[in-house]
């Protein structure tokens, strides 16, 4: 079961958000989301867990309450939508003529 854990404090951890977890059953993976140009958190993040009632569980326990001074968003995460966009073209120059009149 995939779960999204949002609001979550900057100081959070992969080790926190797994130990935080473990008190309601087996956590797979633990993972905060960190923006990859300033290498700070991005507030949210995704736990596994195998067993579905433990799982919810979490989720039922954990929404709402405080953790790490910030009150969490704990909820079922959606499945990845798949995007139709397509980039269009891969750049170089283009033929811009200036006419200086």
């Amino acid at each position: 079961m995939n779960i999204f854990v949002a609001k979550l404090s900057p100081k959070t951890t992969n080790e926190s958000l797994t130990t935080l977890f473990q008190e309601y059953g087996a956590v797979d993976t633990a993972k905060v989301i960190f923006d990859r140009d300033s290498g700070r958190s991005k507030c949210f993040g995704f736990v596994e867990m195998p067993n579905e009632d433990e799982g919810n569980k979490a989720i039922t326990a954990l929404d709402g309450t405080d953790f790490e001074e910030s009150t969490i968003v704990v909820k079922l995460a959606r499945p990845k939508e798949k995007s139709n966009y397509r980039p269009q073209g891969g750049g170089g120059r283009r033929n811009f003529s200036r006419d200086s009149d």
